[in-house]
């Protein structure tokens, strides 16, 4: 089967000389194969495409896609998005009784799976020229797993609550005080319970719209609210962003029990909470705006070892590049010089102190901060950036930084292009940077899109890469993670070693994903204490000592994957949880 995809973002035919029609063999013979559109823009005809590809490489702006798939994924097709259109290939199975989780990476047909299944979307079979209806969706589905689902959905009888991914768009969309909104919320009765078990008690006072509420706070608010909707089918997009480990972990104890009651899907990036939330997980597979794919249901461990491969052996399909792990932590550190050191540092606030005892960074390594929020890691990269002084202690060397803090918000009219060149001119100078950084995190297409047109995964990716093209010699970035697929997290940590490595430099990552934490890190600097009230900061440890000091904090033990040698959340209690505490090694063991 084969489809011709026009991404419509991209194609621009008043600046082009329709280089898809002029070259098209098929159209030089006579056949009407590619046709000028009612809106100037090209229609490609699938019938008589010959899949030369010619059109495909002509193409200015890389904006035709002719992609040949399995026959057999013909009958599975569930949504199109008009001619030459996105198309979404079956959807996943809300199970009774078990959690669900969907990986996959951004652009290939999550939101509009949950669209569907919540009932948002009428989903037209493929059917273009027609009305959707439900009539012909439940005779598609008659006999499936997803039957009951959609006729429920269909009926008006299945209640869907849905928690958005872009969390920190709330306070434009909603105001007023976190304890009336929740109190509103409330429909199961459970406001006392929930508030208590995701420790709001201390934030029902702030108001929404103030300013004041950080993206963890945020966060928990849009889950809280979504659990005390009463509903049939739970779908939770990316409940992990701006939360710490200790938060991620809570929260999916609390989503875990309340799949033993209700349906329950979670689409997920962070591979370890996954590992640790779910039962069965669909992969989605495919190609960003052009088509998606969602494989039938796997056991967790066996789904996420298959995204990492990027190999699907039931159907022979290689749909990305490996992610590979390392079993032993990087490269001594003692063998490399001292780019900076600092004595103890103390910060205080009115209600809160900070003290970070006496540490060095050194040339060439990337030093992971680990730690719960507001405890004060974001005041010692500020520290260290000099953006915020010290009450006592002082940083011992004066070393030009470069730094992406946490919260990104760009308040700019201009395009992508108008704003690097400004900022990080070494993206079109320098042939290092433009490989290493521009090509690596695929920033091309990207360009002409006005900055306030981003979603959250590419203004992140815009701000890691103007961070890392300026001529510093420390990079201090501030949760890179946030908003990236888990495949875009892994591009990102590649991009900064090898920045890191080839250039030099040295590099501080404060984030909570611990596969990108170990995937990144040559050591660790451990940040506890009280948040909100006080935080101490210790290190660099090496990765080994550090994630050790960390995860017996946390009380999780990890281990590594027979397979994949990935991190894996120990389940609490069991034998290898009890073992490795026994042992001391809660981070990874060869036993």
């Amino acid at each position: 089967m084969r489809i011709a995809v026009l991404l419509r973002d991209r194609c621009k035919p008043k600046r082009c000389s329709m280089e898809c029609i002029k070259y098209c063999p098929r159209v030089r013979t006579g056949d009407e194969t590619i046709v000028v559109g009612e809106d100037g823009k090209p229609v490609i005809s699938e019938e008589l495409c010959v899949g030369c590809g010619i059109c495909v490489h002509r193409c200015p702006f890389e904006a035709i896609k002719i992609v040949g798939l399995p026959e057999e994924l013909e009958t599975d097709l569930v949504h199109q998005f008009g001619k030459n259109g996105f198309r979404l290939f079956r959807l996943p199975v809300p199970k009774e009784g078990q959690c669900v989780g969907v990986l996959g990476p951004n652009g290939i047909g999550k939101t509009t799976a949950i669209g569907i299944l919540s009932g948002k979307i009428i989903p037209n079979l493929g059917e273009i020229d027609s009305k959707p209806s439900w009539d012909k969706v439940l005779e598609y589905f008659r006999g499936t797993e997803l039957y009951e689902h959609m006729k429920g959905v269909a009926d008006g009888e299945l209640k869907v609550v849905v928690k958005p991914q872009y969390v920190d768009k709330i306070p434009k969309v909603m105001k007023g005080k976190i304890d009336d909104v929740l109190r509103k919320a409330d429909e199961r009765g459970l406001f006392d319970e929930i508030v208590e078990r995701l420790y709001l008690t201390n934030v029902l006072d702030k108001r929404i719209e103030s300013g004041k509420i950080s993206g963890g706070e945020l966060q928990l608010l849009t889950i809280a609210a979504t659990l005390l909707k009463d509903a049939d089918l739970y779908f939770f997009d990316e409940p992990s962003s701006y939360l710490d480990i200790y938060q991620r972990l809570n929260v999916s104890r609390v989503l875990r029990e309340l799949s033993e009651k209700k349906k329950v899907l979670v689409v997920e990036h962070d591979l370890a909470i996954m590992d640790f939330l779910c039962d069965v997980v669909h992969i989605l597979y495919g190609e960003e705006g052009v088509f998606g794919v969602v494989t039938h249901p796997k056991a967790v461990r066996h789904a996420i070892n298959t995204y990492l491969s990027g190999y699907l052996s039931e159907e022979n399909i290689r749909f990305s590049e490996p992610i590979e792990f390392e079993e032993h932590p990087p490269k001594p550190r003692q063998d490399l010089p001292l780019l900076v050191t600092f004595q103890r540092l103390v910060k205080k606030f009115s209600g809160f102190r900070l003290t970070v005892e006496t540490g060095a960074i050194r040339v060439g390594e990337v030093v992971g901060v680990v730690g719960p929020n507001a405890i004060g890691k974001t005041t010692f990269v500020k520290m260290l950036a000099g953006v915020v002084e010290p009450t006592e202690g002082s940083v011992d060397t004066k070393i030009v930084v470069s730094y992406k803090p946490q919260y990104i918000s760009i308040d700019y009219d201009g395009t992508v292009q108008e704003i690097l060149y400004k900022t990080a001119q070494p993206l079109f100078t320098s042939n290092f940077h433009k490989t290493e950084i521009f090509d690596a995190l695929k920033l091309k297409h990207l360009m002409e899109k006005p900055v306030s047109s981003l979603s959250g995964g590419e203004l992140q990716t815009v701000a890691v890469a103007s961070c890392l093209a300026k001529e510093a010699d420390l990079y201090l970035i501030d949760e890179p993670s946030a908003y990236l697929d888990s495949k875009q997290r892994m591009l990102v940590s590649r991009t900064i070693r090898r920045v890191v490595e080839n250039l030099g430099k040295s590099a501080l990552v404060v984030d909570h994903d611990v596969y990108f934490v170990d995937m990144i890190s040559d050591a660790l600097m451990v940040f506890d204490g009280t948040p909100g009230v006080e935080g101490v900061g210790r290190g660099p440890f090496s990765l080994h000592e550090g994630m050790n000091l960390f995860l017996k904090e946390v009380d999780v033990t990890f281990r590594r994957d027979e397979d994949t040698k990935r991190p894996r959340v120990n389940k609490s209690g069991s034998y290898m949880d009890r073992k490795q505490k026994e042992m001391g090694e809660y981070y990874y063991t060869s036993v």
